[in-house]
């Protein structure tokens, strides 16, 4: 669908010199700063003159806030926000124009691993802050495009949509009787995707060449590793603003395969569920969709990964459901053992640490933020029992802290426990994790004293979530 742009101007070549503001936004960084920016009409079509609507100062001013905002390391060239800032102001009229000449190249990534949860590593693409801004500036334009067009059934990295209407969605479906799920796990997706593929899906909506350029100079930055540039012939590197929009006008192929064939699936990004009311449906949709993301699409299903189940045993977005007819969500065990693990590292930490503050200033802020995640669960149980569990470690890290048997008996006393049901357990030669799940130790130290230290619980606050949604 042909759309009119809607900024006004010359076709001519437009400046939005970035300098030093000498007004009341002094120091606060590209907004404000960016002076007499005009904008190219788009009167040819979608995506002509997309350069000068990216470097048009008001989606500039955009793109620094949302930049400044999500902070974030160095990459290459080791220049945090305000060296960036600094650099902007001097070097932007020789940036603008290379961007308007289509000669712009980014600089390569820097490499960083993290492990996942399931094991092995996620490699990350960290792009220096310059190229971070000019990508978010970029992306701006490019989702106006693209969005409006994405299907009504993907959910990830778009604004207005998110992880947990996926969810619920997924929920709808089963309760209609698609009680078999089709998980699909693509293979490093990120590392996988072909540039060819993804640029001529790209040209699609955009016919202004120079932002071609950019995007396929972004993808072909490199990594650099050891001091040297691998380049890279394919994939979208992790890490940039505009990887998220890419991988989404990737799958939008796979989206429109699954409504022409009148599927029920939900995406979150990768991540694809297509709801079917038997295995032997399960089956057949597998095999036609392996077929066509490793043919057409030229990516790599983990086939170890994916399977045709019910959706009780399978994962979707850190969420499962019950088996019943009414398919309540749930968290399953899974989920929350990686929660144990995130936890359990929080722990050892802190075992020098004033409990208090370790509960004020680290651990409730992890468990709130979880909680308010996870907080779609229809059931209670594993709250609960994540409660007791933190609420044990914390008993261990006191006990700990207590060291010597006085000591321990002291405490002990101080807490309300009997003589000689202190001195007992003070000295009784067992462990800390022993004595933290010990009746003496919960005596002392039961659930309503980590309560009045601050701790929140993570049982408490999913029933006022689940109240809420009831009334």
């Amino acid at each position: 669908m042909n759309r009119r742009g809607a900024a006004e101007g010359n076709a001519g070549r437009t400046r939005s010199a970035i300098a030093p503001d000498t007004g009341r936004n002094a120091g606060r960084g590209v907004e404000g700063v960016a002076s007499a920016a005009s904008s190219c009409g788009d009167t040819t079509g979608p995506g002509q003159g997309l350069i000068e609507r990216m470097i048009a100062r008001e989606n500039l001013n955009l793109a620094w806030k949302k930049v400044r905002a999500n902070k974030g390391a160095p990459g290459v060239d080791g220049l945090d926000i305000e060296a960036t800032q600094d650099v902007l102001r001097k070097d932007w009229p020789r940036i603008e124009a290379q961007l308007l000449a289509g000669t712009y190249r980014p600089a390569p990534v820097r490499r960083v691993e993290i492990p996942k949860a399931s094991g092995g590593t996620r490699k990350l693409g960290v792009p220096t802050v310059m190229d971070r801004f000019i990508q978010q500036a970029l992306l701006q334009v490019l989702a106006a495009l693209f969005e409006p067009h994405f299907s009504a059934h993907s959910y990830g990295f778009r604004p207005g949509r998110s992880a947990h209407q996926a969810v619920l969605a997924a929920r709808e479906y089963q309760r209609q009787g698609k009680r078999w799920v089709v998980d699909l796990d693509l293979a490093s997706f990120f590392e996988e995707v072909d540039h060819d593929l993804l640029i001529a899906r790209v040209k699609r909506r955009v016919k202004d060449v120079r932002v071609i350029q950019l995007v396929r100079a972004y993808l072909n930055a490199g990594v650099m590793l050891g001091g040297l540039v691998q380049p890279t012939d394919k994939g979208t590197p992790q890490g940039g603003p505009l990887s998220p929009l890419l991988s989404n006008i990737l799958l939008d192929d796979l989206d429109g395969e699954l409504e022409q064939r009148g599927h029920a699936f939900c995406r979150y990004a990768d991540d694809c569920n297509v709801y079917v009311g038997s295995r032997r449906s399960g089956t057949r949709v597998m095999a036609a969709l392996i077929g066509y993301l490793e043919g057409t699409l030229k990516l790599k299903v983990n086939r170890a990964k994916s399977a045709v189940d019910r959706p009780v045993n399978r994962v979707f977005l850190g969420y499962s459901f019950t088996s019943q007819k009414a398919a309540k969500i749930r968290v399953p065990q899974k989920t929350c053992r990686k929660m144990r693990e995130k936890l359990k590292e929080l722990f050892g930490k802190g075992r020098g640490r004033n409990v208090g503050r370790l509960i004020r200033e680290a651990l409730n802020p992890l468990l709130r933020g979880w909680m308010n995640y996870f907080r779609l669960s229809e059931t209670k149980g594993f709250a609960e029992e994540l409660d007791g569990w933190v609420r044990r470690h914390l008993r261990a890290i006191l006990w700990r802290q207590w060291k010597k048997p006085g000591t321990r008996y002291r405490r002990l006393r101080a807490l309300g426990l009997e003589e000689y049901r202190a001195r007992a357990s003070a000295g009784n030669g067992h462990g800390a994790w022993f004595n933290s799940g010990a009746s003496h130790l919960h005596a002392a130290l039961p659930a309503k004293a980590f309560a009045t230290m601050g701790l929140i619980s993570l049982l408490e606050t999913l029933q006022t979530a689940q109240a809420r949604r009831s009334v």
